[in-house]
């Protein structure tokens, strides 16, 4: 209570407003929004509201996650917030890429748009993996169904996760599977 008091003498006056929306019955919050939709269209009658949307799509690959969001622009593609160019080795550069390469409508899209794809967690060849994987998914979720039909083609890891993981490692040896070497000398 006491922090409620001590925002409201700073000056923030929009805690009351909240307050006074959540009480006020539905119909009057509709009126009202309905009111500042119809305000903001008044004002710019010039400019049309019709904005192409992001298409976010993830992929995994062992620990890796990787999201990959595509809007409209010059065709810049970001790896981790700096240009695709700039990955080293160049393999798995090539990896990551892969999904552009494969036709001339997928080019074509890469071209006319900004794909940005962040990835965190895993090691550097599950992360361009989960990056081709997650690349590929946005440029067939916003092509169509074409796109999908001809990775699928190609190959199923570009549109399907990768399920496995590794094995636990059990008691009686170094890995899951492996045992100790026994000596009888």
């Amino acid at each position: 209570m006491m922090i409620f008091m001590a925002e409201q003498a700073k000056g923030t006056g929009n805690l009351d407003k909240e307050l006074e929306a959540l009480y006020q019955p539905k119909a009057v919050q509709q009126k009202k929004t309905a009111a500042k939709a119809a305000s903001t269209k008044a004002k710019a009658p010039g400019k049309s509201s019709t904005k192409k949307k992001a298409v976010i799509a993830r992929g995994k690959r062992k620990r890796a996650v990787a999201r990959a969001t595509l809007l409209p622009g010059n065709g810049t593609l970001l790896f981790n917030g700096s240009d695709i160019k700039m990955m080293k080795p160049d393999v798995l550069r090539e990896l990551v890429m892969e999904p552009i390469r494969i036709s001339a409508q997928a080019q074509g899209l890469a071209s006319s748009s900004n794909i940005s794809i962040n990835v965190y967690g895993g090691g550097r060849s599950g992360q361009a993996q989960a990056a081709r994987s997650a690349l590929a998914k946005v440029l067939a979720s916003a092509s169509g169904e074409g796109l999908k039909s001809m990775y699928m083609q190609y190959d199923r890891t570009l549109m399907v996760d990768d399920y496995r993981r590794v094995e636990p490692k059990k008691f009686l040896g170094p890995k899951a599977r492996a045992k100790f070497q026994k000596s009888y000398r």
